[in-house]
């Protein structure tokens, strides 16, 4: 009989055998979850975004849902320069989900919840009036996206007009600075029609070049042909508009056009608006298309152009494009335009005593520009001061990577007076981020009393990050902390609240207090807890967390945060799971400086690596890999360095007793893919990797990467060096690779992985490649990120030893 039996399963009918064979191979390719502990944690309620109103009396808290389902994914999508557009709803691809917003008052503690149609969703960040007592927002329903207005006190909300709004080329409404109107950009009324796909090709696809020097980036999602541009067209063009949104009176600005920019002088007298013409490029983004950018007036007729490029696909390599750039209003002024010009060709390789200039035209706008002064480095903006033509001027130094700030007036620049200087990867120097202030125009301005300046600076030093207020005397340098985060906290500032500087709201948490907002006397130290948002995963507050600091060989300083699973015992040897991410500096003082902290709450969310730690794993993350040497030469030995960076970690750690050596993986996502496949290549410091997202051959990113200045052509040695595909047969130890199949990110195409996975089967190594449907650069899918973890799980418990059964 079991003879019988096994002969019989041997002549199953073909169509039989090929149905399982089926039922086996989906079963084998289903989405996956990990345990369900960890599952509940990804699939729990995120704490809400915050946003504080522009009277700083109210914040508002907005749910949302980061982990859509697979279906959201998959809603059809056009690739249109650059841009992933839904064709259903005219609008970006939605890979977020915004579910609901309240507004909570400091004084009175009211909380208001802002109602929400009854059809369809909001559909991105609400944006406050001016004023503090509106909130506009966007509505997708099923056949577009309409504008929606509520009343912050009541909460009330309606639709405003009859029309859909267009937020493909950037944001589809601005308010007016009466609280009242908004300027919109909408969908033409009866345009008909989307341009119907050729399934019968007219003929070829063709592109031409004579002799130009176009080293752009590897962009995707580009156009392709005439049909592609037809649709750009068709989707991106807009009609602008004012409406009020108390009587919802309309008023129609210039023809329609494709907008890119809406931006109002301080009197509302005119307008700057910037917008896309023909030729479009199939090799560039949007962005660089040919274009124009005009000042209006108030009824939408052109007063005057003040920028129009073609194509811009000529910029050099970490240069800027030639004419005007940077164009903006003036605060302060009724209506001046002020922007930079090249002097150097916008090539910042060509010798030059000075790169840019610095511009000004004023209404009527009849005259020519008056130049005001010109700039020894890359001009890098303005921040504008309360007095006056007064503001801090900063310029970009190229070769060394480095910054100066200047006071001066505009009108004086010759008196121009160095405020910072210092390298951009000074991290224990920074002033940090200017704070603002609105003026009762609405014009932005830095945060000022007298001489003095105030500063949220991010606190970071030797002994960790604690971040403070600080206010700086523009004529003596002297700097005074109004604020710093307690010993073992991590509390930021936030916003001045009111209108006086008697308080602030700041933001709060520790390793065991999960973020939460306080309004703090300045004066009197005394606290209001603003909101009261729960732990999303209390059952891992028990995770120990450090900062660990080490050296390397070569005597660069290294840092990691630590994290030990809850019941670790001294003594007890763990598997370690290392995550990074390699950054480049210039000089080894700056690559040691100490940009983590271990007083921060820590969130578990996505696919984040962190999860490792549920299973038993040490987790080393953000470890430290420096890359230190000359900008232009630095990745000449970046192998050396990054390889030399794990080592010292694992010895670091191992030295402490913490880690077996022999069950140590390694992963990183994106550039740390790239690092993490090296690492395999170059090394025998590691039982397996984890890369996703990666690019692995430096052939398919010709002009440059990361911070890598020379073309292919330039270093052809160095790009087949660094390039691990190169070095596919020496990948042995076991490697996962893990990449969206729809990654628009420039350079990593999921051929990347595609192909390093073939060279490793190749060549008789061990891989594992993971292509994620719809998925992007990063993973957003509720189903892709539950199945990236279980991978992950897998693969270290695999060949680096299980750490928990």
């Amino acid at each position: 009989m079991k003879i019988q039996k096994s002969i019989f399963q041997f002549f199953l009918p073909a169509a039989t055998f090929m149905l399982l064979c089926g039922l086996a191979t989906a079963q084998n390719n289903a989405y996956r979850r990990p345990p369900a502990d960890v599952a509940a944690i990804v699939e729990a309620k995120p704490t809400p975004q915050v946003s504080m109103n522009p009277t700083h009396d109210a914040l508002m808290l907005i749910d949302y849902n980061p982990n859509p389902g697979i279906a959201t994914l998959a809603q059809p999508f056009l690739k249109l320069g650059g841009l992933r557009v839904n064709p259903q709803i005219n609008a970006r691809q939605r890979i977020t989900e915004f579910t609901g917003a309240t507004v909570q008052w400091f004084m009175s503690g009211k909380t208001v919840t802002i109602e929400m149609p009854k059809v369809g969703r909001m559909s991105g960040m609400p944006s406050w009036s001016p004023d503090g007592k509106r909130i506009a927002f966007a509505v997708d329903v099923a056949d577009g996206v309409q504008l929606w207005v509520a009343d912050a006190q009541t909460g009330k909300s309606r639709r405003l007009g009859n029309f859909n709004i267009n937020d493909m080329l950037g944001s589809a409404f601005v308010w007016m600075e009466d609280s009242d109107r908004l300027c919109v950009k909408s969908i033409l009324a009866n345009r008909g029609a989307a341009p119907p796909a050729t399934v019968v090709p007219t003929g070829p696809s063709i592109e031409e070049t004579y002799g130009k020097v176009s080293q752009v980036m590897t962009f995707q999602d580009l156009l392709k042909n005439e049909h592609d541009e037809n649709q750009f067209q068709f989707y991106g063009t807009s009609q602008l508009l004012l409406i009020s949104a108390s009587s919802g009176k309309t008023q129609m600005l210039g023809s329609p056009g494709l907008y890119t920019s809406i931006d109002w002088s301080p009197d509302e007298r005119f307008v700057l608006v910037t917008q896309l013409c023909k030729p479009f490029s199939y090799r560039v983004q949007f962005s660089n298309f040919a274009r124009k950018t005009e000042i209006w007036d108030q009824n939408g007729k052109s007063v005057r152009t003040v920028a129009e490029f073609g194509v811009t696909d000529e910029i050099p390599r970490q240069g800027v494009v030639t004419g005007p750039r940077s164009v903006e209003w003036q605060p302060l002024n009724d209506a001046r335009l002020i922007w930079a010009e090249a002097l150097d060709g916008g090539d910042p390789k060509k010798k030059a005593d000075f790169r840019d200039k610095l511009m000004m035209l004023d209404a009527p706008f009849s005259g020519a520009p008056r130049e005001l002064l010109q700039t020894k480095h890359r001009y890098s903006g303005l921040e504008w001061l309360a007095a006056k033509d007064a503001g801090l001027l900063t310029e970009y130094d190229r070769d060394r990577r480095w910054i100066t700030t200047y006071h001066l007036n505009l009108m004086q620049p010759a008196k121009k007076d160095t405020l910072f200087d210092l390298s951009i990867n000074d991290d224990y120097n920074t002033p940090g981020n200017p704070v603002y202030d609105r003026l009762a125009n609405g014009d932005w301005v830095v945060a000022q009393d007298g001489d003095w300046l105030y500063y949220d600076a991010p606190g970071n030093s030797d002994a960790g990050q604690y971040p403070r207020l600080d206010r700086i005397n523009l004529k003596t340098r002297e700097k005074q902390t109004l604020f710093k985060s307690k010993d073992k906290t991590f509390e930021e500032f936030i916003a001045f609240a009111g209108k006086d500087r008697n308080q602030i709201v700041t933001r709060h948490q520790s390793k065991t207090e999960v973020p939460n907002f306080y309004l703090h006397g300045l004066k009197d130290a005394s606290r209001k807890a603003l909101t009261s948002f729960a732990d999303p995963a209390p059952q891992l507050t028990g995770i120990e967390k450090r900062v660990v600091k080490y050296n390397r060989p070569d005597g660069v300083p290294l840092s990691g945060t630590l994290y030990l699973p809850a019941d670790y015992k001294p003594g007890q040897k763990l598997p370690l799971f290392i995550w990074a991410y390699p950054l480049e500096y210039s000089d080894k003082t700056t690559a040691g400086q100490v940009r983590v902290t271990d007083n921060t709450f820590t969130f578990y969310r996505n696919d984040s690596p962190l999860f490792m730690v549920t299973q038993g794993y040490a987790v080393l993350m953000d470890a430290t890999i420096p890359i230190v040497g000359d900008p232009e030469t630095m990745n000449n030995t970046f192998r050396e360095q990054a390889t030399s960076s794990g080592r010292a970690a694992i010895d670091y750690l191992d030295s402490l007793g913490i880690i077996d050596r022999n069950k140590v993986g390694v992963g990183g996502h994106s550039y740390g893919a790239f690092m993490t496949a090296n690492l395999l290549a170059h090394s025998n410091d590691y039982a397996y990797g984890i890369a996703r997202s990666g690019a692995y051959n430096r052939t398919l990113t010709p002009f440059g990467f990361q911070s890598e200045r020379r073309n292919y052509w330039e270093a052809k040695d160095i790009y087949l060096n660094v390039s691990p595909f190169n070095y596919a047969d020496q990948i042995k130890k076991p490697l996962l690779l893990i990449h969206g199949e729809a990654d628009n990110n420039s350079g990593t195409f999921p051929i990347q992985s595609e192909r390093l996975y073939q060279a490793i089967k190749g060549t008789g190594g061990t891989a594992r490649l993971v292509l994620l449907p719809h998925e992007s650069h990063g993973y957003r899918a509720r189903e892709s990120v539950l199945h990236v973890l279980s991978e992950m799980f897998d693969w270290a418990g695999k060949y680096g030893g299980p750490a928990k059964p």
